[in-house]
């Protein structure tokens, strides 16, 4: 499926680059639709392309060596993934499975080193995103490190409605589907734990659950929990 340089230039990512620029974007670029619960690639498969993501949302998981499985982030619209080659690897380090139907953007991984040499401004929002990504991964090990497993679960909750979160009638709705599990897989915690910790947050009005639902309905008092200012 081809991509038209009008869907690029909606992105933020490529809202500087030139029509010329996002001609040759979009003619080394194939569209690919990934319905739910399929895999864009999978943890050690040979970094052949990397993605754009169009539309919908992606849970990015890896399996640690003693085989437990955990979120390390998920993919928003407009954000770049896969792109190994900046990180000096021939392979996916995790899993890229899509949370609802998703749209992705592909280009050949030989095509990196062309794009960004010649894009200033995608190789900037490149090493942005890198940046991101490296002070994300730096706070989740020191919420893991010095944090009790509430307090760890109230920040994931809060940076998945700030990143992903639609007001609704109830609060904030986490706009894809998000299980328990996930949660507990996103905190290094225990399905258990999380699901005791959500019951009790329910109780006191602060989140409103379901399958595959999460809405946060106090997002003053789950913060005040987050900083342990209760």
């Amino acid at each position: 499926m081809a991509i038209d340089r009008s869907v690029l230039r909606s992105i933020p990512l490529f809202a500087a680059m030139s029509d010329a620029q996002l001609d040759r974007m979009t003619a080394q670029a194939s569209a690919r639709r990934i319905p739910q619960g399929e895999a864009v690639f999978e943890q050690g498969d040979p970094a052949k392309a990397f993605y754009l993501l169009l539309h919908g949302r992606l849970k990015v998981t890896q399996v640690t060596r003693d085989g437990q499985q955990i979120i390390v982030r998920v993919v928003h619209p407009g954000d770049l993934f896969g792109f190994t080659r900046a990180l000096g690897r021939s392979d996916y380090p995790g899993t890229a499975t899509a949370a609802v139907d998703s749209l992705v953007a592909a280009w050949p991984t030989e095509s990196w080193d062309s794009f960004v040499e010649g894009n200033p401004h995608l190789a900037m929002n490149a090493i942005r995103t890198i940046g991101q990504r490296l002070d994300e991964a730096h706070t989740r090990i020191r919420e893991m490190s010095t944090e009790e497993v509430e307090r760890r679960v109230a920040h994931a909750v809060l940076r998945l409605v700030e990143q992903a979160g639609k007001r609704d009638a109830a609060g904030l709705r986490v706009d894809f589907p998000i299980s328990r599990r996930d949660i507990a897989e996103m905190t290094g915690t225990t399905l258990h734990t999380v699901s005791r910790i959500l019951s009790a947050w329910e109780a006191r009005g602060l989140v409103e659950g379901g399958r595959q639902k999460l809405v946060v309905c106090d997002r003053a008092g789950l913060t005040r929990l987050a900083e342990n200012a209760e």
